[in-house]
This record gives C-alpha cells, sequence and structure tokens, in this order.
C-alpha cells in the first residue's frame, strides 16, 4: 500500500468511520430514549385516567368515600380491558398485593419502583427488570391519589418486549445503512486515490528514466483540465525540453569541437612550417607567424566566451555604478572599427551629443555591445553597413545595433537566444553569445529584442531604464 492511500485510510477514512460509529450511536441513543419515554408516558395516561375516576367519590364523609374509592379501584383492576398489554395492581403499604388484573402476585425481589415511590419525594417510582420468565419488563408505581383504605399504591407492568423488537429492528437497519455508506465511501475514495496515485506513479517511473538518461519517454496526455492533466503535461513539455537542451548541447560540444580543431590545426602545420624554415626574413616565415598570432587570439576569444558563460552559470555578479551609455557604446564602436574597415564594412553611428545615463556595470555592458558587434560584423557582406542608433523615450533609452546581412530564417528568430542553438546560417562562433547577451541585460533590468528578414539583415534592440537618483533612494539603493 502507498503512502498516499495509508495517508487516505488513516485520515480521511478514519474520520468517516468515526463520524458514522457517533451518528450510529446517537440514533440509537435517542431512539431508546423516544421508544422508553414513550412506554413511560403511556403509563403515566392510564394512570391520569385512573386518577380523574376516583375524584368523583370525593365527598363530606371521608370514612364512606375511602370506602368508595377502594371498592372502586378493585372494579376497575378487574375490569381493566388492556390486560394484554399493562398488569395494573394494587398494593398496601407493605408492597402486598391486594389485586391485580392478571391475578398474579408480585415478586418482592423486583419491588424497587415500589419502595421509590413510597420514600420518594414525588411519590412516583420506575424500575425495568427482567421477570422469572426471563421477559423485560417495565413497572412503574404511584401512590394513590386520594385515601382508598388500605390501597397506598397503584402498580402497572408493561411488557418492554416490543420496544425492543422495535430498537433492535432499527438497530439492525441503521447499521446496514452505516455500512452502505461506508461502503460508498470506502469505494469512491478508493476510486479517487487510485485517479491520484497511479498518474503520479506513472510520473515517478518517468521520472526515473528521464534521470537515467531516457529523454525520450512521455507520459499518455488524458486532456483532463485538473491538477494531474496538468502536472503530466508540464512533465512532458520538461522532458521536451531537457531533450532538446541536451540535443543542443551535444551540437554545442560538436560545434565547439570543430571551431578549436580549425585554428589549432592552423598553428600546428604553421608551426611545422616555421620551425623547417628558420629564416626570420622568409616570406613565409612572417606569413605563418601572423596566421599564428591570428588564430590564437581567436582561440582566446573563444575560450574567453567559454569562461563567460561557465561565470554566469554560476550567477551573474554586477559590480553596478552611473554610466554614460553614449561613452560605453562609443568606446565599443571605436573598438571594432578597425576590424570593420579590415571586413569592408562602414559604420554609421552619429554620437549623440548629451550624455544618456544609465545604472549598469561597465565589464559587463562592454561585453554585450562588443558581442552584438561582432554577430553583426560576422554576418555581414563585404561592402555593407552596420549602424548604431540611441534613442529614449524619457524613461528608457534603447541601442539599435543594425546589420545589412545575411538574416535569420524566421523558424530559428525564436531559439537564436537560447543557450547552444546555432541556426541554418550559422558561422563560426560557440552559438552562446546572444544567450550571454540576454542574461546580463535582463540583469540589467533591460531587454534584448532582435529583429531580422532573411536577405536584409538583423537588428538588435537593447532596452535599458535611464538613471533617475530619486528612484533609486525611495528603493534604498546608493
Amino acid at each position: 500500500m502507498n503512502s498516499i492511500t495509508k495517508k487516505w485510510v488513516r485520515n480521511s477514512l478514519f474520520i468517516t468511520m468515526l463520524a458514522l460509529i457517533v451518528a450510529e450511536g446517537l440514533f440509537l441513543y435517542l431512539n431508546y430514549s423516544n421508544y422508553y419515554s414513550a412506554a413511560k408516558q403511556a403509563v403515566s395516561s392510564r394512570f391520569s385516567s385512573i386518577s380523574g375516576q376516583l375524584k368523583m367519590y370525593t365527598g363530606n364523609e371521608q370514612t364512606t368515600d375511602s370506602q368508595q374509592r377502594s371498592a372502586a379501584l378493585r372494579r376497575m383492576v378487574e375490569q381493566f380491558d388492556e390486560k394484554d398489554k399493562f398488569e395494573f395492581t394494587l398494593l398496601d403499604s407493605e408492597g402486598q398485593v391486594l389485586a391485580s388484573s392478571s391475578g398474579m402476585a408480585a415478586d418482592p425481589a423486583q419491588m424497587e419502583d415500589f419502595h421509590q415511590a413510597m420514600t420518594g419525594p414525588d411519590g412516583r417510582g420506575e424500575a425495568t427488570y427482567r421477570s422469572a420468565a426471563g421477559e423485560k419488563v417495565l413497572a412503574v408505581t404511584v401512590l394513590a391519589p386520594y385515601q382508598a383504605e388500605d390501597v397506598a399504591a397503584l402498580r402497572m407492568v408493561t411488557s418492554l418486549t416490543l420496544v425492543d423488537e422495535q430498537l433492535s429492528s432499527l438497530a439492525w437497519m441503521s447499521l446496514g445503512v452505516v455500512a452502505v455508506i461506508f461502503g460508498v465511501s470506502l469505494w469512491s475514495g478508493l476510486f479517487f486515490v487510485r485517479s491520484i496515485v497511479v498518474p503520479l506513479n506513472r510520473v515517478e517511473q518517468m521520472a526515473t528514466q528521464i534521470a537515467q538518461g531516457s529523454l525520450d519517454v512521455r507520459l499518455p496526455d488524458s486532456g483532463a483540465a485538473d491538477e494531474i492533466g496538468r502536472l503530466c503535461r508540464t512533465i512532458n513539455q520538461m522532458a521536451e525540453d531537457l531533450s532538446k537542451t541536451e540535443r543542443l548541447k551535444n551540437e554545442f560540444i560538436s560545434s565547439v569541437s570543430h571551431e578549436l580543431r580549425t585554428p589549432l590545426t592552423s598553428i600546428r602545420g604553421w608551426v611545422e612550417t616555421v620551425a623547417a624554415l628558420r629564416d626570420p626574413e622568409d616570406d613565409n616565415y612572417r606569413k605563418g607567424l601572423a596566421i599564428i598570432g591570428r588564430e590564437t587570439d581567436r582561440l582566446y576569444d573563444m575560450v574567453e566566451e567559454l569562461l563567460n558563460f561557465s561565470r554566469l552559470q554560476n550567477g551573474l555578479k554586477l559590480n553596478c555604478q552611473v554610466l554614460d551609455l553614449v561613452a560605453e557604446l562609443t568606446d565599443a564602436a571605436l573598438f571594432v572599427e578597425a576590424r570593420m574597415t579590415q571586413e569592408g564594412l562602414r559604420l554609421v553611428y552619429d554620437e549623440p551629443e548629451l550624455p544618456l545615463p544609465v545604472w549598469a556595470d561597465a565589464g559587463r555592458l562592454r561585453q554585450v555591445f562588443i558581442n552584438l558587434l561582432d554577430n553583426a560584423i560576422k554576418y555581414s557582406n563585404p561592402g555593407g553597413a552596420i549602424t548604431l542608433e540611441l534613442l529614449q523615450d524619457g524613461e528608457n533609452v534603447y541601442v539599435l545595433i543594425r546589420d545589412e546581412g545575411r538574416g535569420i530564417a524566421p523558424e530559428d528568430l525564436e531559439s537564436v537566444k537560447q543557450k547552444f542553438f546555432k541556426g541554418k546560417n550559422a558561422v563560426r562562433g560557440s552559438g552562446i553569445g546572444l544567450a550571454v547577451a540576454e542574461e546580463i541585460v535582463t540583469a540589467l533590468d533591460g531587454t534584448l529584442d532582435l529583429e531580422s528578414e532573411l536577405g536584409a539583415g538583423t537588428t538588435a534592440k537593447i532596452r535599458l531604464p535611464l538613471y533617475q537618483p530619486e528612484l533609486r533612494r525611495l528603493n534604498g539603493e546608493t
């Protein structure tokens, strides 16, 4: 039995069973009280009727009235027409039977009700006991309401067999109802628990398979809109994302391996060539050293990009201060301008005269600009232009880096900022530059968006909030 089922049995089912037991007990107790009260009430009504009849024998001569009442009581006993239901008895002050509707003497051992009536403040006594025949009976004794010679008390005894049989029938019927309710609760509860446990078991099995590396497993989609259905769809989406990430990671490793192998092969070949020449004045010697230096720089940039990505994965740390965004963008443009000229590209940049203050990390912001400018250079054709533009709307400042290169395929546009992704038109590189740039911009409370048209170029749009000292002070920042 799994833990959820155990919890349900311990909690919900136990509470249901306890509630049914309490309800059954209350039901039986109330019916017991009602039926026994009804029996006592029936006896009391007979005593009231007898008392009313005795009242008519009350006159001025006390002795005559007493005799008349005694005689009347004896006639009532003899003519008692409910002998099949009650035994009507007249008792003297010692508890001896003076007259009985059944003709039977009272059992001296079963006279508790008589003693209660004789000693009690209200002149009434009740007792429930079993007769010599084993029958359960109710005995009620009241003192004679008027003096009637030697008659001291009136006693009625009635059988409780029919009452107990009725109570027994009600008890069995109510127990049957309780059993049905409990059975339905058990069935519906197990059905409900099973509807949770079975999908969760499948989720557990799938999670175990995913943990073991099987990323192609999927849960069946029931189409349900409840929490279980949403969980299954979320697990499937997670598996799909993990599978995609795993595929991108493998492609990334393959791509990086290829990117590293190319310059290393070139360096190795030219090292062997230069070593064989041993003449610094030889043109091939100088050409080899230049290629070795260029390929080494290329390797350095690639390794630095990978290290930056590793640092970001461990948590991005920013050292922010107030910066002039115009100056930072201008420095980045000057840094890559020589390379643009070498690649046959033009830089179009109308530097704003007024500063645009932002709250940012200078090193990280420069990294974003260099990264995006490097992409623009790599994907531009010779003779094209790269345009830088700065805009503002009062609260935000926008940096637009636009090239006239090959552009991004529409199906790749939503994915190019993902880690490890390389689109169909991708050139050399690790495929993590845009992902790193977006993480940095997001950490600076900004956004990075791309707009592209295949064959017409790409525009990278960076939004950063303008520095507002009042807002910084309200937020407790310096």
